[in-house]
């Protein structure tokens, strides 16, 4: 039986299309030579940093960030970066009993965005919190000691197979894919996309449903 329900932040909830666009600016490439490039990365199976490389090598991320933190360019995003259905999602789950969480790879300035967003959780964390990023296991058993209910009883949705079902799979966590974004449209194919999770879907506002359904296949 789920109680729980914990969602990854990008492309699970937070539309990354303007973040990344911001960084093709500060990069000085044009928007859509990134975009073409990041997919590229993607579809080869490599870490989405090393997008950054090809543009700049020798480019790191986190000095990068404080770069422009200290130019007045921050990482940011805010309401308008929500995909629509992250609201009426996560309300309708809260109000159908289910504990929520949100738990992804996230810098400390990024947990700070979401918890000023005020959205119904119970929990936000990040990788930044935990000093753990997935797709490490140690992630997931951070996560299992924040979650009042076992693994099994916990659904993590996200959008990766690499960084999200395969890892919460492998620690026992069901999992819902969400076929939104580069890494879902770009994994689509793989026999995982259909074997692995215990459901895919394509909004947030059909989990109500579809926990429930399984909650009483269950029963």
């Amino acid at each position: 039986m789920i109680g729980a329900v914990v969602f990854d932040v990008g492309e699970c909830l937070v539309n990354e299309t303007r973040e990344y666009g911001t960084w093709a600016d500060w990069l000085g490439v044009p928007r859509h030579t990134f975009s073409a490039m990041f997919g590229a990365v993607i579809a080869r199976g490599q870490d989405y940093r090393e997008t950054f490389q090809i543009f700049q090598p020798g480019f790191d991320l986190t000095e990068e960030r404080e770069r422009r933190a200290k130019a007045g360019q921050p990482e940011s995003f805010d309401d308008q970066d929500l995909y629509p259905d992250v609201r009426p999602a996560l309300t309708a789950l809260r109000a159908a009993g289910y504990w929520v969480g949100i738990a992804g790879n996230q810098t400390i300035r990024a947990g700070r965005i979401l918890r000023a967003l005020d959205l119904p959780t119970d929990m936000i964390a990040t990788s930044d919190d935990w000093g753990v990023s997935k797709p490490d296991l140690g992630f997931f058993e951070a996560l299992a000691k924040e979650t009042p209910f076992s693994p099994e009883a916990t659904l993590y949705v996200g959008d990766r197979l690499d960084n999200d079902i395969r890892p919460a799979a492998l620690a026992g966590f069901k999992t819902a894919l969400i076929k939104r974004g580069p890494w879902a449209t770009i994994q689509q194919h793989d026999p995982d996309s259909a074997q692995l999770p215990t459901m895919r879907i394509d909004s947030l506002t059909e989990l109500p449903g579809r926990i429930a359904a399984l909650n009483a296949a269950t029963r």
